[in-house]
């Protein structure tokens, strides 16, 4: 397949060009004015050119091709909420998926498949509630980004493109993302849970994030929402408990959160930290997609090679 992926350097994106690759399907990257080998305007070998900022796009280069994914966005948990910073998170979403989804809605040959990121917050803060594809969206500022977010890729699906977006937790592995940022105070044994470590962390492994893309991109029955979550979530206090026993480190302490609030600012941490979300992938159990992970703590010692010590 030729997949063309915006993104693609990301720690999502990259796991899965990767994974495309080693297949031998040929990998198309989305490349802006100032990224590295993004080379003269105009699309040149596996890249395409474009400028989110200034509305530009080489369409050209998306004629044909199989399938598109789109990945990123500014981070939302690396600084503190102010105005500014949430109209760039907000913008940073939309203005590419909004761009991409308009060009290909417009193409003579266009993909089979766009798959367009989105995300658990979605659903907002919900308690213990079961969360399928088929619940509503919350309430708050990531739950108004993530509708905001679907629906610039409307077009694409107005059009007749197969559009599905993906709702995903927390994806963890240890060479990026929530995992690699934890894995220190834990190690140093600071880790404990954050206030009553009641609210739910649904989390994936980036390999299964990678597999999961991968098996809506081939399976034309997969459309709309889907959530990207492993078949368990578990509660703040259950991950951190969890956390503790495959690094053999203690957790009972719980984590202050004045020195998160005065660094991240209140609404950040609340929202990101002691609010959750209980979210199951009913979508992609019932299409049979093979989860290498279910249980946290197995896949937790798979990816640090941390062996159960027998008793």
């Amino acid at each position: 397949m030729d997949v063309v992926i915006a993104g693609g350097s990301g720690f999502i994106g990259s796991a899965l060009r990767r994974s495309f690759e080693a297949d031998g399907h040929r990998v198309i990257r989305m490349v802006r004015p100032d990224s590295k080998g993004s080379g003269p305007a105009g699309s040149s070998g596996d890249t395409i050119a474009w400028d989110p900022a200034e509305a530009r796009i080489d369409a050209l280069g998306l004629e044909g091709v199989d399938a598109v994914v789109s990945l990123g966005g500014v981070g939302i948990g690396d600084k503190k909420w102010s105005d500014e910073r949430k109209d760039e998170i907000l913008q940073s979403r939309l203005t590419t998926t909004s761009l991409l989804s308009g060009a290909l809605a417009a193409l003579q040959k266009p993909p089979a498949v766009f798959v367009t990121s989105s995300a658990v917050g979605y659903y907002g803060n919900r308690g213990d509630e079961e969360l399928t594809e088929d619940s509503g969206p919350g309430q708050g500022f990531l739950s108004d980004v993530c509708v905001a977010w679907e629906d610039a890729a409307r077009p694409a699906a107005e059009a007749g493109l197969r559009v599905a977006w993906i709702r995903t937790g927390l994806v963890l592995h240890p060479s990026g993302g929530v995992l690699k940022q934890l894995l220190l105070p834990f190690k140093l044994g600071a880790g404990g849970r954050l206030g009553k470590g009641t609210q739910y962390m649904p989390w994936i492994t980036l390999d299964d994030e990678v597999g999961a893309i991968r098996r809506i991109i081939d399976d034309a029955s997969m459309g709309g929402p889907v959530n990207l979550t492993a078949p368990n979530p578990v509660t703040n206090a259950e991950f951190t408990a969890t956390m503790g026993k495959v690094l053999g480190r203690p957790t009972a302490i719980p984590t202050p959160l004045l020195p998160l609030k005065l660094r991240y600012g209140g609404e950040l941490v609340q929202s990101l930290l002691l609010e959750g979300q209980r979210v199951l992938p009913a979508k992609l159990e019932e299409a049979g997609y093979a989860f290498g992970h279910t249980e946290l703590e197995i896949a937790l010692r798979t990816m640090l090679g941390k062996e159960q010590v027998a008793a």
